[in-house]
This record gives structure tokens, sequence and C-alpha cells, in this order.
């Protein structure tokens, strides 16, 4: 989990101030008027880490690449694989599993139209 696309960033283009939570939001996936709400109400309450927190993260934390993702699918991809990797290592191989079927039907489906070629394979076996 060492991958680029699995670390926290600041996410200055979405950020307000430091970027701080839009980090987290492109980070979690959740919306990031949510997490704007979040930090200001647990501000307003009191907890008097969030603001240290905050800047914290706002000096020490990298920027976001401007490369870090193609589109918007790789986005929600990889912010999946940083919740639950396992559940997106199931989901991955259920595409794979699904895209090998649909193949075996397409193959079974033109050597069965196509005797020659079915009797060239039965031959190669």
């Amino acid at each position: 989990m060492n991958s680029l696309r699995t670390r926290f960033y600041r996410d200055k283009i979405n950020g307000k101030f430091l970027g701080v939570c839009a980090g987290i939001a492109d980070y979690t996936g959740v919306d990031v008027l949510w997490v704007r709400l979040g930090t200001v109400a647990l501000t307003m309450m009191g907890v008097g880490f969030v603001p240290l927190a905050y800047f914290a993260l706002g000096i020490f934390a990298q920027k976001k690449p401007g490369h870090l993702y193609a589109d918007s699918q790789e986005q929600r991809f990889w912010q999946g694989v940083r919740q639950s990797p396992t559940r997106t290592a199931r989901e991955v191989r259920a595409r794979f599993r699904d895209i090998d079927r649909r193949l075996a039907d397409v193959e079974a489906f033109y050597v069965s139209s196509n005797p020659r070629l079915s009797a060239e394979i039965e031959r190669l076996r």
C-alpha cells in the first residue's frame, strides 16, 4: 500500500484555505461539504485538537500531484482501495471472472457456428 494513490494529500485545487478538508474528502470518498461541516462543528463544540490537527496537516502534508488520477472513475477506484482493500480485490476478481465467462461465451458461439474452426481446435487438442 505504498502507492502514490493510497497516500493522504492536501488538495489545494479544491480546497478553501489549506486544502486539508478537501484532501480528507478525496482520501475517504466523502463529500467535501460534509468534511468541512464536521470540522467546523467539532471546532465549535470545543474539541481543541481539531484546529491543531488541521494546521499540522496543512503544514506537513504534501500537496496532491496534478497527475494523480486519469479520470473520476480511477479516483473512485483508489478511494475504494483505501477504504477496503480486500473488498476492492474481490470486486476486481469478480470483474475478471465475468470477463472470462463472457469471452468463453463468445468463443463458444463463434466456434459452434464455424465447423472448420471447431475441427481445427479439436485436432490441436
